[in-house]
């Protein structure tokens, strides 16, 4: 292997463990349609447990693909949606989709 090629498989080999893990690819599909509360996602992925929700929201912010909004109003409200890291992800996403729905 080149050396070249290295620094190359070891970027692949994060992009795959960040959206191999379980849920993740479901919030960005769901998170493309726009910016979703708290609520709104675990409302739309109803098997997916508030617990779990929270965990993965903060890694993917983690990861620079989600931005948190805080709004002030009354009650204070969280939202969450893609930044264009994540908005160029989830275009990338959208071909495995299309291959799931013809082959699966």
């Amino acid at each position: 292997m080149t050396q070249e090629i290295r620094p190359l498989l070891a970027k692949v080999e994060h992009a795959y463990h960040i959206v191999g893990k379980k849920w993740v690819n479901l919030i960005i599909h769901v998170l493309m349609e726009g910016p979703k509360r708290f609520s709104e996602l675990h409302t739309i992925i109803p098997d997916l447990s508030k617990r779990m929700l929270n965990e993965r929201l903060k890694e993917l912010e983690g990861c620079g693909l989600l931005s948190r909004t805080v709004i002030p109003d009354r009650p204070v409200r969280t939202e969450y949606s893609l930044t264009q890291k994540g908005q160029e992800l989830g275009a990338a996403l959208c071909h495995v989709e299309d291959w799931a729905v013809k082959w699966l």
